[in-house]
């Protein structure tokens, strides 16, 4: 009764949502229980939890009138082991690793080349800056070498393109425990084909041709080394041709990596190339909950909101800060609460400085496209002056949150329309141009070094 209802509800709400966002946030969703009193609504992670409460209850609660189910409350529950179990926004879920190894085929590990089994689409937190990446790479897993191939994913360090390229290798062996996957590093290819060249070793070819599916990471090392882009070129026309799914990732995409031949970056635009973004405030604190409850610790909304506010470069930096925080209070015995983060972050913090003044913005972002604070100001509406001019209003928006006519203020200028017309330009560039969205993630940088 509760499947065929759930299904019913599934089937009117992806007729009214977009196709990525239903597969995003409700495909693998569940009705663990269905009464009176209350409709509870089992979901793949923690970030999901505060998705649906935030953003989609109201639409579900119609959807559920409609077929004649009207509950006083909604809850929202991580999927666990046992599901049944209440889990709210911070309890803590069962090790993702622990899961895929109970759920895993036995074949997994002989065909899974060098894949890392912690690398799921389960314990990967979904927000607005990789949701596409996410959507993408889980379509790819469900149709490999049919649906966007090659996947190339792009972004800074850190922001985990590794993890999701890995997970679509996981998801595919553990439906298909045959499946041939290999990844590897763009620096493993090269050695091995420097050593097949230079030993006059036999099976190069044959390894890199022979898998149903390639996983290269950080393809941007590749891109000085002719004969080796020549070698790839070779390999990425057989598994293509042979309907194998190729994934790459790299800090840049294709048209942006200097010395890439023009054959293979055609080639690795031929699918679908995805960026993957510095995560956002709620993504970041949704990291931040997930990583320290599969540690058993809980921590209260201030401390995770302060860890959130001041680490903002990428994952990597986000779960050093919150392992240090709670190793020191392991040490300690004492709670990692917001004090303590605050005398630890105020002594180490990379990321972010105590205080970032509007002038060192104007300074910063003056300095990077080589002109000087006056420019920046004035009226010229010169383009080698007007872009930076509305990076650095963007940049006082994001950062200092200041009101747009303090924006206008800063910036010379009397009306403070130009300052919204500008924040809005940059905003939606940011989304659509590359060279921008470089230009703002360096001047911040630079800005926080």
């Amino acid at each position: 009764m509760q499947n065929s209802l759930w299904q019913s509800v599934l089937g009117e709400i992806e007729l009214s949502v977009p196709h990525a966002q239903f597969v995003t946030w409700f495909k693998n969703t569940e009705l663990v229980e269905s009464s009176d009193e209350q409709v509870v609504i089992a979901v793949p992670n923690i970030f999901a939890v505060r998705q649906f409460q935030v953003k989609f209850s109201d639409h579900i609660k119609q959807v559920l009138a409609k077929n004649g189910v009207e509950p006083a409350r909604i809850e929202y529950v991580v999927k666990s082991s046992n599901a049944k179990k209440r889990v709210i926004s911070r309890e803590t879920t069962h090790s993702p690793a622990q899961s895929l190894t109970e759920s895993r085929p036995a074949g997994m590990v002989t065909q899974s080349g060098n894949l890392n089994p912690r690398y799921t689409f389960s314990n990967f937190i979904v927000g607005s800056s990789n949701d596409l990446a996410y959507t993408a790479c889980q379509a790819v897993a469900q149709y490999p070498g049919t649906k966007y191939n090659p996947l190339f994913l792009y972004g800074g360090v850190g922001l985990g393109k590794t993890h999701l390229a890995q997970a679509v290798g996981n998801e595919i062996v553990k439906h298909q425990p045959d499946a041939r996957i290999l990844y590897i590093s763009s620096e493993t290819f090269v050695k091995e084909f420097l050593e097949s060249i230079r030993f006059k070793k036999k099976g190069f070819s044959d390894k890199y041709r022979n898998v149903d599916v390639l996983i290269v990471d950080d393809m941007q090392f590749i891109a000085n080394k002719e004969k080796t882009q020549e070698e790839f070129f070779h390999t990425f026309n057989a598994l293509h041709q042979n309907n194998k799914q190729i994934i790459i990732t790299s800090d840049k995409p294709p048209r942006s990596i200097p010395t890439l031949t023009e054959r293979l970056r055609s080639r690795f635009e031929m699918g679908m190339s995805i960026d993957i973004q510095m995560p956002d405030f709620e993504t970041r604190c949704a990291i931040i909950e997930t990583k320290s409850s599969l540690s058993g610790v809980e921590l209260d909304r201030e401390t995770v909101e302060y860890l959130a506010n001041n680490v903002k470069t990428n994952i990597r930096e986000l779960e050093g800060a919150l392992n240090q925080l709670l190793a020191y209070a392991e040490m300690r015995s004492i709670a990692p609460d917001i004090s303590t983060a605050e005398g630890l972050l105020g002594n180490v913090r990379r990321s972010r400085p105590q205080h970032v003044t509007a002038k060192q913005i104007i300074d910063k972002t003056a300095k990077y496209f080589s002109l000087s604070p006056a420019e920046i100001c004035s009226a010229q509406r010169d383009k080698h002056i007007v872009t930076p001019r509305q990076i650095a209003m963007y940049l006082l928006r994001s950062e200092l949150h200041l009101s747009f006519p303090k924006i206008a203020n800063e910036l010379g200028r009397k009306d403070h329309t130009t300052a919204i017309h500008s924040i809005e330009k940059i905003e939606k560039s940011i989304k659509l141009d590359f060279t921008i969205r470089e230009q703002v993630a360096e001047i911040r940088e630079r800005l926080y070094a």
